[in-house]
């Protein structure tokens, strides 16, 4: 059964919802730094400061975004009317990064903010480690995005 075509009005609305819940999954990785550099000149401590403002939003805001993200972008080969497979490489490639994501978003990132949050300062260096593999798995979501390899 269509029920959208690729760049239909339906097909659109699910893309520009896809594109919205990736960009509010991965803003914080980018805001974050920026943060701390302005509580570094301000004298206040970093870690603690920026993981108590953070540690709910992980688990509410920027992982659920995350998971819709990846059901959106489901949806969006669902609607493709087979101009996109899930069998395609590129696509294999991106569900594999977005577990990924998942993980270290609910598995490494939100429970190292409470941990941080709470005084241990050993999970900052999981916080930023977390962080990194965010930053990189966005790069290659990109990739697989734009370039779509193997198509």
């Amino acid at each position: 059964m269509l029920i959208a075509a690729v760049r239909d009005d339906g097909y659109n609305v699910m893309l520009l919802l896809h594109i919205l819940a990736v960009i509010v999954a991965f803003a914080p990785n980018f805001v974050w730094p920026f943060v701390s550099v302005r509580l570094k000149k301000a004298g206040k401590p970093v870690g603690p400061t920026i993981a108590e403002l953070a540690s709910s939003n992980s688990a509410k805001i920027y992982g659920p975004a995350l998971a819709l993200a990846g059901i959106f972008g489901f949806g969006l080969v669902g609607m493709s009317d087979q101009a996109y497979e899930f069998s395609e490489p590129w696509l294999s490639v991106a569900m594999l990064l977005w577990f990924v994501a998942l993980g270290v978003v609910f598995g490494m990132m939100a429970p190292a903010e409470k941990r941080v949050a709470a005084g241990d300062a050993g999970a900052e260096k999981i916080l930023s480690m977390a962080g990194g593999i965010l930053h990189l798995v966005l790069f290659l979501e990109l990739i697989m995005m734009i370039f779509k390899p193997g198509a």
